[in-house]
Protein backbone atom coordinates (compact mmCIF):
# COMPACT_ATOMS: atom_id res chain seq x y z
CA UNK A 1 0.00 0.00 0.00
CA UNK A 2 1.45 3.34 -1.08
CA UNK A 3 1.23 6.75 1.17
CA UNK A 4 -0.04 9.56 -0.62
CA UNK A 5 2.09 12.65 0.27
CA UNK A 6 0.62 15.75 -0.09
CA UNK A 7 2.70 19.14 -0.80
CA UNK A 8 2.04 22.55 -1.20
CA UNK A 9 4.51 25.18 -2.41
CA UNK A 10 3.69 28.85 -0.95
CA UNK A 11 5.39 31.65 -2.44
CA UNK A 12 6.67 34.26 -0.11
CA UNK A 13 7.85 37.51 -1.32
CA UNK A 14 10.07 39.65 1.30
CA UNK A 15 12.03 43.09 0.10
CA UNK A 16 14.79 42.94 2.46
CA UNK A 17 18.90 43.84 1.84
CA UNK A 18 19.83 40.60 3.06
CA UNK A 19 17.80 37.14 3.99
CA UNK A 20 18.51 36.09 7.41
CA UNK A 21 16.58 34.21 10.04
CA UNK A 22 14.84 36.51 11.87
CA UNK A 23 13.29 38.44 8.39
CA UNK A 24 12.50 34.65 7.56
CA UNK A 25 10.53 33.84 10.46
CA UNK A 26 8.67 37.38 10.96
CA UNK A 27 7.66 36.58 7.04
CA UNK A 28 6.27 33.19 7.96
CA UNK A 29 4.74 34.14 10.84
CA UNK A 30 2.88 37.00 8.97
CA UNK A 31 1.67 34.54 6.30
CA UNK A 32 0.28 32.57 9.37
CA UNK A 33 -1.93 35.07 11.09
CA UNK A 34 -2.96 36.47 7.29
CA UNK A 35 -4.06 32.54 6.58
CA UNK A 36 -6.01 32.52 9.84
CA UNK A 37 -7.97 35.36 9.43
CA UNK A 38 -9.43 34.25 6.05
CA UNK A 39 -12.64 34.14 4.60
CA UNK A 40 -15.33 32.53 6.72
CA UNK A 41 -16.55 29.62 4.98
CA UNK A 42 -19.55 30.33 2.57
CA UNK A 43 -22.37 27.87 2.81
CA UNK A 44 -24.02 26.09 -0.57
CA UNK A 45 -27.04 24.61 -0.75
CA UNK A 46 -29.89 24.04 2.14
CA UNK A 47 -28.54 25.92 4.77
CA UNK A 48 -29.95 27.83 8.71
CA UNK A 49 -31.24 30.50 8.01
CA UNK A 50 -28.22 32.32 10.25
CA UNK A 51 -26.37 31.38 7.43
CA UNK A 52 -28.33 32.29 4.47
CA UNK A 53 -28.91 35.91 6.53
CA UNK A 54 -24.94 36.70 7.02
CA UNK A 55 -24.30 36.55 3.29
CA UNK A 56 -25.43 39.72 3.01
CA UNK A 57 -27.43 39.26 -0.20
CA UNK A 58 -31.27 40.57 0.92
CA UNK A 59 -33.08 37.20 1.37
CA UNK A 60 -36.94 36.54 0.38
CA UNK A 61 -39.26 33.95 0.52
CA UNK A 62 -42.01 31.80 -0.42
CA UNK A 63 -44.45 29.81 1.20
CA UNK A 64 -45.09 26.30 1.01
CA UNK A 65 -47.52 23.65 2.11
CA UNK A 66 -46.70 21.05 1.33
CA UNK A 67 -45.52 17.51 3.47
CA UNK A 68 -43.20 16.11 1.31
CA UNK A 69 -40.63 19.03 1.26
CA UNK A 70 -37.67 16.77 1.45
CA UNK A 71 -38.27 16.55 -2.35
CA UNK A 72 -37.60 19.91 -3.06
CA UNK A 73 -33.71 19.83 -2.05
CA UNK A 74 -32.22 17.83 -4.88
CA UNK A 75 -33.77 20.37 -7.43
CA UNK A 76 -32.70 23.31 -5.47
CA UNK A 77 -29.24 21.26 -5.63
CA UNK A 78 -30.00 20.97 -9.11
CA UNK A 79 -30.13 24.62 -9.88
CA UNK A 80 -27.60 25.92 -7.07
CA UNK A 81 -29.57 27.53 -5.00
CA UNK A 82 -28.89 28.45 -1.49
CA UNK A 83 -31.91 28.43 0.68
CA UNK A 84 -33.08 27.66 4.11
CA UNK A 85 -36.44 25.93 5.28
CA UNK A 86 -38.46 27.61 8.41
CA UNK A 87 -41.59 25.82 9.66
CA UNK A 88 -44.23 27.67 10.76
CA UNK A 89 -45.25 26.32 14.61
CA UNK A 90 -48.73 25.52 15.55
CA UNK A 91 -50.82 25.38 12.18
CA UNK A 92 -52.14 22.02 11.30
CA UNK A 93 -51.45 21.29 8.36
CA UNK A 94 -47.91 21.92 8.10
CA UNK A 95 -46.38 24.91 6.58
CA UNK A 96 -43.39 25.99 5.57
CA UNK A 97 -41.15 29.04 4.78
CA UNK A 98 -38.41 28.92 2.23
CA UNK A 99 -36.00 31.74 2.07
CA UNK A 100 -33.65 31.94 -0.24
CA UNK A 101 -31.14 34.71 -2.02
CA UNK A 102 -32.70 37.84 -3.33
CA UNK A 103 -31.17 37.88 -6.52
CA UNK A 104 -32.13 33.91 -7.05
CA UNK A 105 -35.50 35.10 -7.75
CA UNK A 106 -35.81 34.09 -11.09
CA UNK A 107 -34.18 31.07 -10.61
CA UNK A 108 -36.38 29.99 -7.03
CA UNK A 109 -39.45 30.54 -9.69
CA UNK A 110 -38.10 27.77 -12.22
CA UNK A 111 -36.96 25.57 -9.53
CA UNK A 112 -40.60 25.82 -7.90
CA UNK A 113 -42.44 25.17 -11.36
CA UNK A 114 -40.10 22.05 -11.80
CA UNK A 115 -41.44 20.94 -8.23
CA UNK A 116 -44.77 21.75 -9.17
CA UNK A 117 -44.62 19.33 -11.79
CA UNK A 118 -42.71 16.56 -10.32
CA UNK A 119 -45.57 16.37 -7.50
CA UNK A 120 -47.98 16.62 -10.34
CA UNK A 121 -46.66 13.59 -12.52
CA UNK A 122 -46.25 11.53 -8.81
CA UNK A 123 -49.64 12.75 -8.00
CA UNK A 124 -51.22 10.86 -11.35
CA UNK A 125 -49.10 7.62 -11.61
CA UNK A 126 -51.03 5.32 -10.04
CA UNK A 127 -49.54 3.72 -6.30
CA UNK A 128 -47.81 -0.10 -6.80
CA UNK A 129 -48.57 -0.85 -3.07
CA UNK A 130 -52.32 0.22 -3.42
CA UNK A 131 -53.23 -2.08 -6.27
CA UNK A 132 -51.00 -4.71 -4.99
CA UNK A 133 -52.97 -4.26 -1.51
CA UNK A 134 -56.09 -4.53 -3.62
CA UNK A 135 -55.32 -7.87 -5.16
CA UNK A 136 -54.12 -9.31 -1.73
CA UNK A 137 -57.57 -8.76 -0.72
CA UNK A 138 -59.43 -10.13 -3.97
CA UNK A 139 -57.58 -13.03 -3.47
CA UNK A 140 -57.85 -13.66 -0.10
CA UNK A 141 -62.02 -13.36 -0.40
CA UNK A 142 -61.66 -15.87 -3.63
CA UNK A 143 -60.15 -18.08 -1.61
CA UNK A 144 -62.87 -17.97 1.33
CA UNK A 145 -65.16 -18.16 -1.07
CA UNK A 146 -63.93 -21.40 -2.30
CA UNK A 147 -65.81 -24.64 -1.13
CA UNK A 148 -63.69 -26.90 1.16
CA UNK A 149 -63.90 -30.39 -0.47
CA UNK A 150 -62.56 -33.75 1.57
CA UNK A 151 -60.04 -36.34 0.42
CA UNK A 152 -61.17 -39.86 0.75
CA UNK A 153 -57.52 -41.53 0.36
CA UNK A 154 -56.71 -44.64 2.03
CA UNK A 155 -60.21 -45.23 3.31
CA UNK A 156 -60.40 -42.47 6.19
CA UNK A 157 -61.25 -39.23 6.23
CA UNK A 158 -59.36 -35.76 6.86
Amino acid sequence: MEEQVNEKTIAISIKTAKVTASVLQAALRKFLQARKQKAPKEYRGKQSLKHLMKQNTGVSSMEITDENIKAFAPIAKKYGLDFALKKVKGEEPPRYLVFFKGRDVDVMTEAFKEFAAKQLNKDKKPSIRKALNAFKEKAKQMNQNREKTRDKERGRDR
